[in-house]
């Protein structure tokens, strides 16, 4: 095998999901515990969303940092704190969640930064799409055991989770040292260079037709995809028979499982496709009011929300970011799509400082119908009569 698919890479798609392995098992194991030391709604909510609200505000930074010193060095020094994080979390309560969230949110700027631009840059342009779609794959890949493998670690007793965290970092950070990128620390990566401008191109969240349209499906759309995995550990004991690891599984099996047998499918002529987005949003909406009926439905719903939301999940990031790479301007398109995703990370976080206090204040059935509403209002953003994105 060669291109994407030989060792080298394979080494690195591996690292990813080592790397991504802890956290679908905090996304289980953080609610639970705030849960059980009293923690309200807001609270797990703003634990879990600094994750990626870090995230997005050092995506920039990660640009600049990499360009100058190399993707392999930045990657040494990031799984480091990474490792820090993880263990950070076995010795501390909910204050030091926050403060361990938030390292991890500064590792995976860099973290998913450095491999990406690592694989755009070290693959010929015929491979590096293929390269990219593994790599979003084995950051899934996870998502599918990790979460019964967090309730194991719950009903089993917490001391089992420090010896998981502690494990997964010093595997982790052994396996990645050793990662090489072929040419990747020393050639220039396109991304890069264009950080320093950064900063000078939020504007054209606004501007940009094209970017503007794009950004707020994403960040609904991901608003909902946070409210869902962040509340559904503590939603899922209230509905009978419910089981959140089951959830988890099913929703990130069905992204993995969409992504590799829909790649064919996702639109790749930078035309806008009003019909084909608006139905992959309509099942978005369908699922979120298919979570929130199960607390009278019963747990079919629960589980059929699952996977419709997969579904959706596995569709839409790659449609809209397809499309962008088409339409957007040469000069500016590596940092508008980094805007792009850091709209994504916005929502997934916003997912759980907003929909937190909702929940609080009202119930988990209800948080969810609004995201329901919320997908069904995105209808109306992803149509376009007028033609005015085609070509």
């Amino acid at each position: 095998m060669s291109g994407a698919m030989s060792w080298p890479f394979i080494r690195l798609y591996l690292l990813v999901l080592l790397y991504f392995s802890a956290n679908s098992i905090l996304n289980v194991i953080i609610p639970l515990q705030g849960g059980a030391l009293g923690a309200t709604n807001t609270t797990i909510g703003l634990i879990m969303g600094a994750y990626l609200f870090t995230t997005m505000f050092f995506r920039p930074w990660a640009g600049h940092y990499i360009q100058k010193h190399g993707p392999i060095k930045v990657l040494r020094v990031i799984l480091i704190i990474n490792g820090f994080a993880l263990i950070l979390y076995t010795l501390t309560g909910l204050g030091g969640f926050l403060i361990a969230r938030m390292l991890q949110g500064v590792s995976t700027a860099f973290f998913s930064m450095a491999l990406q631009i690592g694989i755009i840059d070290a693959l010929p342009e015929k491979d590096r799409s293929q390269g990219i779609s593994l790599y979003s794959l084995f950051s899934y890949i996870p998502g599918i055991i990790g979460p019964l493998l967090a309730l194991g670690i719950w009903q089993g007793g917490m001391e089992y989770f420090a010896v998981v965290m502690v494990t997964i970092a010093i595997i982790t950070g052994v396996f990645g040292y050793s990662t090489k990128m072929n040419n990747a620390e020393t050639r220039p990566t396109k991304m890069a260079e264009q950080g320093g401008s950064m900063f000078n191109s939020f504007s054209q969240l606004v501007k940009n037709p094209h970017l503007y349209k794009c950004s707020v499906l994403m960040l609904v759309a991901s608003i909902i995809f946070g409210a869902v995995t962040i509340f559904t550990p503590l939603y899922a004991e209230q509905i009978k028979n419910g089981n959140a690891g089951i959830f988890l599984m099913l929703m990130a099996g069905t992204v993995v499982f969409s992504r590799f047998s829909l790649r064919k499918k996702i639109p790749s002529d930078g035309k806008w496709h009003s019909s084909f987005i608006m139905g992959t949003i309509l099942l978005l909406a369908i699922g979120a009011q298919c979570v929130s009926f199960a607390i009278n439905g019963g747990v079919l719903f629960f589980y059929l929300g699952a996977v419709l939301i997969g579904i959706a999940q596995a569709i839409l990031y790659p449609t809209l970011t397809t499309f962008l790479s088409f339409v957007l301007p040469q000069a500016k398109r590596n940092i508008l799509l980094g805007l792009f995703i850091a709209m994504a990370d916005l929502g997934v976080s916003l997912g759980g400082l907003i929909m937190g206090p909702l929940s609080d204040l009202y119930s988990y059935s209800t948080t969810y119908m609004i995201c329901s509403i919320l997908g069904v209002l995105m209808l109306f953003v992803a149509y376009d009569r007028r033609k005015l994105f085609i070509g």
